[in-house]
């Protein structure tokens, strides 16, 4: 009997990494991290299971990858009632995971109520969730369970100092690694001036000064705020155009605004980001919170300046002399910023450069993946040593 149970145990402790990643989001930018941390693992040779939503392309994209997905259903009003939360305790009691891993506000409620830290817990925010609670009661109960419930969590993974800081400010007081999203290099490459007047002719875009907006259409993103200065930037720089890129639930809010504005164009949403940030003279980003926001670092990737709004995960990726950080809701130096650039090719193009240079030291998606598999096995490794 001893025998056996010391062989079960050996079994139990040296076989292959179980990694389970829970994401509400399927869609944007946390799930291109999550996916790119799934396809990472399964290089490894770990086992990697998905629990997601069926809508969008994360499960798709996993399975493809080589991992198990089960289908989590977890939507906009339901992820946080007792149902999501059962059928959450249900996967991870099928599965027996030695790591989980929750991205985003939706699965770290979820996720901490079921596992409760008795495996090792991975919760990174993308994005601290109370951000997006303008302030009132609802914010600061946000808050509250934020602080509640980092006992449950292994170590938060934050994508920016600024992420951290601010949790810290706020008395979240949890074992904290700074690991900042990554892209693959190998898909974006830099654009000179004969591959944007290419692009622009492959998008059926007119040949004049170029901004480019990718990003969900959301009140996070902040495009209505960017319409609502784009005349001034017509005034100044007349034939120029702008491109929103993306879908979401603002788009026909966003184009009854765009619809009394010249020179602004919808793309819906896209998969070859590549050519239309190649496209661009400048990419903006006028988000209002982020954690880190990805668009950021393919632009630069790209080697294309960069105007993006002081806020927490932007100012930590985009460099001085990569473009401009401009204050939130400060139209004036928006545009200044954006005409700036569509007037001056030599400085957008110098930007462009530095960005890239930057990306390739700081962004490369090899490095966020690797520390992340140590922070897993470093978690893995006390736990099991207890």
């Amino acid at each position: 009997m001893a025998a056996a149970a010391s062989r079960e145990q050996a079994i139990r402790t040296n076989r292959r990494l179980h990694v389970l990643h829970v994401s509400g989001p399927t869609m944007g930018g946390v799930a291109t991290v999550a996916e790119s941390y799934v396809r990472d693992q399964v290089e490894r040779g770990w086992t990697v299971t998905v629990a997601c939503p069926s809508h969008g392309d994360l499960g798709y994209a996993a399975r493809e990858a080589g991992a198990t997905v089960r289908w989590w259903r977890a939507e906009q009003q339901d992820s946080t009632r007792p149902g999501a939360v059962a059928r959450l305790n249900r996967i991870v009691r099928d599965t027996r995971p030695d790591v989980v891993h929750l991205h985003g506000g939706k699965a770290g409620l979820a996720g901490r109520l079921v596992v409760r830290n008795r495996v090792p817990t991975v919760y990174q925010p993308h994005a601290w969730p109370f951000l997006a609670r303008r302030g009132g009661a609802a914010q600061g109960a946000s808050v509250r369970w934020e602080r509640f419930a980092a006992r449950w969590a292994t170590e938060v993974v934050c994508v920016s100092a600024t992420e951290r800081q601010l949790g810290e400010s706020l008395g979240l007081h949890a074992a904290t690694t700074v690991i900042p999203n990554g892209i693959d290099l190998t898909g974006y490459r830099p654009a000179g001036a004969g591959d944007r007047v290419h692009a622009r002719k492959l998008l059926g875009l007119e040949d004049v000064p170029t901004v480019v907006c990718v990003g969900a259409l959301t009140v996070q993103k902040g495009q209505q705020d960017l319409l609502a200065d784009w005349p001034e930037v017509r005034v100044r720089v007349p034939d120029a155009q702008l491109v929103l890129v993306g879908q979401g639930p603002d788009r026909a809010a966003l184009e009854r605004i765009a619809g009394e504005l010249d020179g602004v164009r919808f793309a819906g949403g896209r998969t070859d980001i590549p050519l239309w940030l190649a496209a661009a003279d400048v990419v903006v980003v006028p988000s209002r919170w982020e954690g880190m926001a990805l668009v950021p670092l393919e632009a630069m990737a790209s080697a294309r300046s960069v105007v993006a709004t002081d806020v927490n995960g932007i100012v930590d990726s985009v460099p001085e002399g990569a473009g401009a950080i401009v204050p939130l809701n400060d139209g004036e130096a928006l545009v200044d910023a954006l005409v700036e650039r569509l007037t001056d090719e030599e400085l957008a193009e110098a930007e462009g450069w530095l960005g890239r240079a930057h990306v390739e030291t700081h962004h490369d998606v090899t490095t966020s993946t690797r520390e992340l598999a140590r922070v897993y096995l470093r978690l893995v490794g006390a736990r099991r040593s207890r």
